[in-house]
């Protein structure tokens, strides 16, 4: 959106407001589909929750990847809707449940839809078996995550090695193990990790095939990054070595699905935020925010991200400070952003800011998250 547009979003809604733009979500998805044509996306509805984000993704195309009860309510009434009558049981294929750990309560609810659910232990095979029978299982496997922004190996995934005692573990159960799965770790711009993993999930499934369980389904997980600046490579590059060892380890008629959420959703959507305080500390200026770590630079915490604000004010800049409107002296969102001189109700943005931002925000301190408006949609 131009700068024009942004002010008068401001201008109408008030600060702080983050707009994601609709148009973005829809061109993101399909960069996926054109450069990996053989990957069914399931949108890690984790990295931005909206409602208004689920039904637009669906209507592209795309299918589901949940991590909770919640997510995947959230998924199923807004789509079920809009499914063919006979497609209304929701089959497999429009949801993954990908959190490999389990509340009992959370299996109840979900064996009468008999999804895909991951594991990645014995300890949670029992737990599925008991609670959620009718499941179809996928077998997580540990992968190297070496260069992510976010680590998610020491967490989640059995050790390879370990992998086919647990598949027939599961057949053994009378589970039906429907696949394989990985991830690389979040903003992945080691594409040599997607290249290792690939080759390690296809050495389980000859394994395993060999042992009589031959297996249709992997899952290529997420981490697929988002183009934040210059210095990230095109998703194109990460996408010929994805398909060559695609082509190259896997049979035709394996169905390969995908994670992708920040990917999708962090390009599409731009915070504004009003000055609210002046201030100058040890020379350098500094400027207080109605916008916070605790509410859409929550990012800046949780995700190891960092958000650079900008000026719709033009002028020589500055190296400056910029704070949140929480008493916390955590609440700390830039030591060094560059602005020129600005004055208290001028209005700040900043972009990229879809992924992992609102979706963890809170009312730390009674401050309420921003409001979100939704365009093109």
């Amino acid at each position: 959106m131009t700068k024009k547009q942004l002010q008068s979003l401001a201008k109408q809604h008030g600060t702080p407001l983050v707009v994601i733009d609709h148009d973005i979500i829809r061109r993101n998805y399909a960069e996926f589909k054109k450069h990996l044509p053989k990957v069914q996306g399931y949108y890690a509805v984790k990295a931005n929750p909206a409602p208004e984000i689920v039904r637009t993704l669906h209507k592209a195309g795309a299918s589901f990847d949940v991590a909770s009860l919640p997510e995947f309510m959230l998924v199923y009434e807004n789509i079920k809707h809009l499914l063919p009558k006979e497609q209304q049981d929701f089959i497999w294929d429009k949801i993954i449940y990908a959190n490999p750990t389990k509340p009992k309560e959370t299996l109840q609810a979900l064996d009468q839809y008999k999804p895909l659910v991951t594991y990645d232990n014995l300890n949670e095979l029992k737990k599925i078996k008991q609670y959620a029978p009718h499941a179809g299982v996928v077998l997580r496997l540990r992968v190297p995550n070496t260069g992510s922004m976010v680590e998610l190996s020491s967490k989640f995934g059995c050790d390879p090695g370990e992998a086919v005692d647990l598949i027939q573990a599961a057949f053994g159960m009378g589970l039906v193990v429907e696949g394989v799965s990985f991830h690389v770790g979040s903003q992945c711009t080691n594409f040599e990790n997607f290249v290792q993993a690939l080759n390690m999930s296809a050495a389980v499934l000859k394994e395993a095939k060999s042992r009589g369980h031959e297996i249709k389904i992997l899952d290529i997980g997420g981490g697929f990054p988002a183009h934040y600046n210059q210095h990230v490579k095109p998703f194109s590059a990460l996408a010929r070595k994805i398909n060559a060892e695609i082509d190259r380890l896997f049979p035709k008629d394996m169905q390969i699905l995908a994670e992708p959420g920040r990917f999708l959703v962090a390009t599409a959507a731009t915070s504004i935020a009003r000055i609210i305080g002046k201030a100058v500390r040890d020379g350098k200026p500094c400027y207080f925010i109605d916008d916070s770590v605790y509410h859409t630079f929550s990012g800046i915490i949780f995700d190891h991200c960092q958000y650079h604000l900008k000026a719709f004010k033009k002028g020589k800049t500055e190296i400056c400070a910029v704070f949140g409107q929480t008493c916390d002296g955590l609440d700390t969102i830039s030591q060094s952003e560059e602005l020129p001189d600005l004055e208290i109700e001028d209005l700040v943005y900043s972009e990229n800011i879809g992924a992992y931002s609102n979706a963890s925000a809170t009312w730390f301190n009674g401050f309420p998250p921003a409001k979100v408006v939704h365009v093109n949609q």
